[in-house]
């Protein structure tokens, strides 16, 4: 049997019943209050459809199935990034007018950009976060490990935001365009759905890239440990 635990598959501990429950909470009462007097309220329903999905499987599931804490609270974190985006809409989150109020500063004049961007932030934070409760799923569910884990992972994040483009394209054909230009909100980009895909691409394999740096820190030190031990 190969003893090299750099070899061997380790799963992040799931979390506790009572953690899991709180975070779902927290979740749920993120969607409540993105649901106080939203923008659009057409929108908010249509952007909600499918966290309020995935909230209640992960309900459901709960009691013979869990995610790990940090997996979680990766989940809880981009919901409440796209909420701010279903209130507001994604178009219309006035991030610009905040920043300019707490510090006579305009972002998008700094950075030249023409549009609101906070869509693009939702995608890279998909990215960035939901890379963890996928490649968990792969992990504990498929026995993947090393560079098909990695491999799978980033698949998988980027299947699910070109799936995400496509429920959108498919939305907005059957949406007023009022309606469409709220739920869709590509702002007159004609490579807003590429670009919102390299985004959560990036992200994964930022988060990735990261995760690989730490256990390789963590790798030495255990390796320098045992060379202390025995020499």
């Amino acid at each position: 049997m190969n003893k090299n635990p750099a070899l061997q598959t380790s799963f992040a501990p799931s979390a506790t019943p009572r953690q899991a429950a709180g975070l779902l909470k927290s979740a749920t009462l993120l969607m409540l209050a993105s649901g106080v007097a939203p923008v659009d309220r057409a929108d908010w329903w249509l952007e909600n459809v499918l966290p309020l999905a995935l909230l209640l499987t992960l309900a459901a599931t709960s009691h013979y199935w869990r995610f790990s804490r940090h997996a979680y609270l990766a989940i809880v974190v981009m919901l409440a990034i796209h909420e701010l985006g279903a209130h507001f809409t994604y178009a219309k989150v006035p991030y610009d007018a905040w920043l300019r109020a707490l510090t006579d500063h305009s972002l998008n004049a700094w950075m030249g950009w023409q549009r609101n961007q906070f869509d693009r932030l939702v995608h890279l934070s998909y990215g960035l976060l939901f890379v963890l409760p996928i490649r968990e799923l792969l992990q504990r569910q498929a026995l993947l490990r090393g560079g098909w884990l990695a491999l799978c992972t980033v698949s998988f994040v980027l299947a699910t935001s070109a799936l995400y483009e496509l429920l959108e394209w498919i939305g907005g054909q059957y949406l007023g365009d009022d309606q469409a230009q709220a739920f869709v909100a590509t702002q007159q980009d004609p490579w807003d759905a590429q670009k919102d895909m390299a985004l959560a691409l990036l992200g994964a394999l930022v988060t990735l890239f990261i995760q690989w740096l730490g256990s390789r820190k963590l790798w030495g030190t255990k390796v320098v440990c045992l060379e202390d031990r025995h020499g």
